[in-house]
C-alpha cells in the first residue's frame, strides 16, 4: 500500500472571484459548501459590481479533497470572499501549508486583502487568474505589476470551471511551497 501524505491548502480571494465553483470542480467528494443566499441586507455591504448575476455567498467556508501523484492529498478549504466573514480566516488558515489567491482580472483590487493576507503570515502563496466568459485573456505580466507581487510568486491564468485547469493550479502551489520551503533550508553564502 502507497503512503499517502495530507495537506492543507487554502482558496482565498474577493467576492465572486471564483472561490466555490474551484473547490467544486476539483473535489473528488461531495464538496461541503456554506453557501446562503444575497437578501436584501447585502445591499449596500456587499460589492455585486461585476458581478450582478450573483446569488449566494459562501458565509463559512466550502471543502473539498483531491488526490494528486505521488499519494499527495489535498485538503482543500475555500474562505468566505466578504469583509464581514475575514474573521474566519486566521482558523482556517491554521495548518495550511499554502493558498491559491483567486482573482477576477476584471475586479484586481478585490484581491489585494488576500494577498496582503498571506503576505503578513509569511504564508506561500500563488495567484490564479480565473478566466470568465466574454472577458479578454489577461496579461500576466501587467496583473503581477497591478498586484506588486514579488517576482517569485507564481501567477497562473486559469479556468475554475475546468478541473484540469483547477488541478495544475493546485500543483502550481504545491511546487512553490516546497521551492519556498527548499531555500528557506538552503543558506545564502
Amino acid at each position: 500500500m502507497a503512503t499517502q501524505l495530507a495537506v492543507k491548502v487554502l482558496i482565498a480571494g474577493g467576492f465572486g472571484a471564483g472561490k466555490t465553483t474551484l473547490v467544486n470542480t476539483v473535489s473528488e467528494i461531495q464538496t461541503l459548501r456554506t453557501e446562503e443566499a444575497l437578501t436584501s441586507e447585502s445591499i449596500g455591504v456587499d460589492d455585486t459590481s461585476g458581478v450582478e448575476q450573483k446569488t449566494t455567498t459562501t458565509v463559512a467556508m466550502d471543502f473539498g479533497r483531491i488526490s494528486l501523484e505521488d499519494g499527495l492529498v489535498l485538503y482543500v478549504f475555500g474562505t468566505p470572499g466578504q469583509k464581514r466573514f475575514w474573521f474566519m480566516w486566521d482558523e482556517l488558515a491554521l495548518g495550511s501549508i499554502g493558498a491559491v489567491v483567486i482573482a477576477d482580472p476584471r475586479r484586481l483590487a478585490d484581491c489585494f486583502s488576500s494577498i496582503d493576507f498571506f503576505e503578513r503570515r509569511g504564508m506561500p502563496f500563488i495567484v490564479g487568474l480565473n478566466r470568465f466568459n466574454g472577458a479578454p485573456e489577461p496579461d500576466i505580466e501587467t496583473i503581477r505589476s497591478a498586484l506588486d507581487l514579488d517576482p517569485d510568486i507564481p501567477v497562473v491564468s486559469c479556468d475554475a470551471r475546468q478541473k484540469e485547469s483547477v488541478k495544475q493550479v493546485l500543483i502550481a502551489l504545491v511546487e512553490h511551497v516546497l521551492g519556498t520551503k527548499q531555500r528557506q533550508r538552503t543558506p545564502a553564502y
